[in-house]
């Protein structure tokens, strides 16, 4: 029994051997391997590296690690079949077309990692330093900046594909370059349409919720900066589409920015033999009835001039919005004008007298005469000369 005993052990053994000297074992052996490695890895991430994570203070790491951990196994497990191919000794030109294809999966998915990777990167930078300057994030920015970095990386990835498929890359470069010219020449105008939207974009000179005024006939909000042209909605409920490189070469005036308050000018004029200091003192009682002045600058009223037939002011008013400009110079505009009937303060209109030269042997007439103002005046016939 003993003799039979070694003898069974033996033959066991040698199976054994046998079997793993395998080369399709072997292969088998390396591919569970890598498998099993490659869930470990993802139980790992979500048992341990993510509890890791969620202490810190940002969620940055744990976005990383979730969006992550599913390709990372599977670019193990690719792994795992690029060394599994080994042991099967495949002819030249097998061999070689199964690495070059795995390969080519291991960079796509290296690829999409670090893609993945560096837009949540970008995203996170560009809202952490939109919340340092009290500014609201631009969705068009973060879009334009995660769309370029893939670009990038995905020509990175063709271009390392190209070489593990042994494409000499060099003449493609050239005949690229050649397309590329004839290309921007063709496209000039969209191209510079789509470098005025990059600059717009990453100047942060408008935002899509701004209130801006391009010239004396285009104003209004702006609902959307593409990569092409910018939409203003005007206060017509009209929307005004302008090419990005126009935009760009233009003067923007935008009233959002730096923050949201804004000053209103009010002009007025008073009829000569008014006090000053009574009508300033007016006019400043009405301002403050005013409910939504800002706080960080003060109301003014200043005599600017003595005109033809006037004492011209003018008044300066900080709110707090933007928003409320109209109507809030609309609503002073009418307390000025109750503030001076109630203290018998005079409006002038504008006059004009005429002298008529007085000629020889002809009686004194007053003859009537419309002035710019629609009043009944009366010319005097006088012996001096005409005047104005």
């Amino acid at each position: 029994m003993g003799i039979d005993g070694m003898a069974i052990l033996s033959i066991t053994e040698a199976s054994i051997q046998e079997i793993i000297r395998n080369k399709y074992t072997q292969s088998f052996l390396t591919l569970a391997l890598f498998f099993v490695f490659a869930k470990l890895a993802a139980w790992v991430a979500e048992r341990f590296i993510l509890k890791l994570a969620a202490k810190t203070k940002t969620e940055v790491d744990d976005i990383i690690v979730k969006k992550t951990r599913t390709p990372m196994s599977i670019l193990l497990f690719v792994l795992g079949i690029k060394l599994a191919v080994v042991p099967l000794n495949l002819e030249a030109a097998t061999s070689a077309m199964a690495n070059h294809i795995i390969s080519t999966l291991a960079v796509l998915l290296l690829s999409y990692v670090v893609v993945v990777i560096l837009d949540i990167l970008l995203e996170a930078g560009i809202k952490r330093k939109a919340l340092k300057t009290g500014a609201e994030a631009d969705e068009n920015l973060i879009l334009i900046s995660t769309k370029t970095s893939r670009v990038v990386f995905f020509i990175i990835a063709a271009l390392f594909i190209l070489r593990i498929w042994d494409i000499q890359i060099g003449p493609l470069l050239a005949s690229l370059g050649i397309i590329g010219v004839a290309v921007a020449f063709g496209l000039q105008n969209t191209l510079g349409n789509i470098f005025g939207g990059v600059s717009l974009l990453l100047d942060r000179s408008i935002k899509v919720g701004d209130v801006v005024k391009i010239d004396e006939e285009t104003s209004g909000t702006v609902i959307d900066v593409g990569l092409r042209s910018t939409r203003i909605k005007t206060w017509n409920n009209e929307v005004v589409i302008i090419p990005n490189g126009k935009l760009a070469g233009v003067n923007i005036k935008n009233y959002v920015l730096p923050n949201s308050e804004a000053r209103i000018e009010v002009l007025f004029s008073v009829a000569y033999g008014s006090d000053v200091d009574k009508v300033k003192k007016v006019v400043m009682g009405e301002i403050k009835k005013l409910d939504n002045l800002s706080k960080s600058h003060d109301p003014s009223v200043m005599f600017i001039e003595m005109g033809a037939s006037s004492l011209n002011f003018k008044c300066l008013v900080w709110i707090k919005s933007y928003k409320e400009r109209f109507a809030t110079k609309e609503k002073l505009n009418c307390l000025i004008y109750n503030s001076f009937s109630k203290n018998k303060i005079s409006i002038p209109f504008p006059q004009m007298d005429v002298y008529v030269k007085q000629f020889e042997n002809q009686q004194k007439k007053k003859i009537p005469v419309r002035n710019i103002s629609g009043s009944t005046k009366k010319m005097k016939k006088t012996g001096e000369n005409l005047e104005n």
